[in-house]
């Protein structure tokens, strides 16, 4: 059974998923009091894990906004460690770039056939569902959304091997081309990316030409 947040942790997630928020916009989160919630709020800005920022305007009083601080952001699910980055970069100096593409690429292939081991037989829906749950347990935040025309936006709002991803783009590349190989009949579209200085990253993956 999954373990209830508390309130500082459910701050913390609405921040990492919002960005910069006003107190109202927390407010719609909880059904607790706004002074209860301001209580917490400051608690996390004595430990360094949020900020608020003044705005002032022409007219009414002065709203704080409130966002995390990189302190906040390391509380979230990572791979920071450095090591894995080392080897990559010593890989990349012994034996070319070639050598680290290749290793990626076996990479890629071998998470192609994890996902297609656990979606066999899934429908289009259940696959996203599915994927969705694999990802977050992996600690990228994952959330996603039917639209209309039954495509599917998908958002991950932390990235937990970001420090290898922004120096090896052939990570971010080779994610929307496992995506292109589990769902063969659907266009991947990327819209955002973390690596390019985004607050998420934003696939669509649109619905199969075989349901159109």
């Amino acid at each position: 059974m999954k373990k209830r947040a508390s309130t500082k942790e459910k701050l913390l997630n609405i921040l990492k998923k919002d960005h910069k928020s006003t107190i109202k916009d927390i407010m719609v989160y909880f059904s607790i009091s706004e002074i209860a919630v301001r209580r917490h709020l400051n608690e996390l800005e004595q430990q360094k894990l949020i900020r608020r920022e003044e705005v002032k305007q022409d007219i009414g009083r002065p709203y704080y906004i409130y966002y995390l601080t990189e302190k906040g952001h390391q509380t979230f699910p990572n791979q920071f460690e450095q090591l894995p980055l080392e080897i990559l970069q010593d890989l990349e100096t012994s034996k070319g770039k070639q050598a680290v593409n290749d290793l990626l690429k076996q990479r890629k292939i071998r998470e192609v056939k994890t996902f297609n081991e656990k979606l066999k037989e899934k429908s289009f829906d259940e696959k996203i569902a599915e994927i969705a749950k694999i990802q977050d347990e992996k600690g990228y935040m994952i959330e996603y959304d039917k639209n209309e025309k039954g495509d599917y936006d998908i958002k991950n709002y932390n990235c937990p091997i970001i420090n290898i991803a922004s120096a090896y783009r052939q990570l971010c590349s080779n994610e929307k081309k496992i995506y292109a190989e589990i769902f063969p009949g659907s266009e991947v579209i990327s819209k955002n990316c973390i690596t390019r200085g985004d607050h998420y990253c934003h696939w669509v993956i649109t619905k199969p030409n075989d349901q159109q």
